[in-house]
């Protein structure tokens, strides 16, 4: 099971540095889900430091081992300036979600997203861009392995595969969170910033779909390998879904419990 984590970045955050702190809190805490590899997609920004090119003004930072290792403070200036942050930490020799993702290319309608992820089975969550988008990020949580959501009090937006470390990073950054959503297995959402010319405005959930996971005929418990006993517990098919929120709303944020 891989760690996803990433931001959508509110244009009116008075300080972007609060939310590339919690990013990299949040690869931190993404090493409980695989140190063999890790890796960060900055998207949306002027090209900077280290990493290598991808086109579209993208930049991918990657390597082997733990997201500490890979991560350097000299690509802060660059997080800083990047709309959409996209990050991944992965156990070694575990399988990635390459074929998923080359099958959801190209595919714009939510039917069309939709109609791939019910087939598949197995613990299944993914967060992904389009190239010609890349300030729209596309997440969604299939059967078995959680996703969370979340916004804070400048209107950012986060995701991680585990709520935990959102509340743990909250508690070590400047960051205070307005609402804490643990998505339903079978939820996709389509999350970013509408393009209207001269206008700024802040991310929102753009479009949004409930789907039918395939489901695995009994749950092979090496599906949760890589989860915390909490974690794993949380990932079954009895899961309570809960939402925290606190005081100042969901910031435009719709959520899903």
């Amino acid at each position: 099971m891989c760690g996803l984590f990433g931001v959508v970045r509110s244009p009116f955050a008075a300080d972007p540095g609060r939310a590339s702190d919690v990013l990299v809190t949040l690869g931190a805490l993404a090493e409980e889900r695989g140190t063999g590899s890790a890796g960060l997609a900055l998207l949306g920004g002027a090209p900077g430091l280290g990493g290598r090119a991808a086109g579209d003004g993208c930049r991918v930072v990657e390597g082997r081992g733990r997201f500490s290792g890979v991560w350097r403070p000299g690509l802060l200036p660059e997080l800083d300036r990047a709309a959409v942050a996209l990050g991944h930490t992965r156990r070694a020799g575990a399988a990635g979600g390459e074929p998923i993702l080359r099958l959801l290319a190209g595919r714009r309608t939510t039917g069309e997203i939709t109609g791939v992820l019910g087939a598949l089975a197995g613990g299944v969550a993914l967060a992904w861009v389009e190239r010609d988008r890349p300030t729209e990020v596309h997440l969604a949580r299939g059967e078995l392995s959680p996703l969370a959501m979340a916004v804070d009090t400048d209107q950012n937006i986060y995701w991680a595969s585990d709520p935990r470390w959102l509340r743990e990073a909250e508690r070590h950054t400047r960051v205070r969170f307005a609402t804490v959503v643990l998505l339903r297995e079978g939820t996709y959402m389509r999350v970013g910033m509408e393009r209207r010319p001269g206008r700024r405005d802040r991310p929102e959930v753009l479009a949004s779909a409930a789907f039918v996971p395939a489901r695995c005929t009994g749950t092979d418990p090496r599906v949760l390998t890589g989860f915390t006993p909490a974690g794993a517990e949380g990932g079954r098919d009895d899961l309570l879904h809960t939402v925290a929120a606190r005081a100042g709303g969901a910031g435009g944020l719709l959520t899903v419990a």
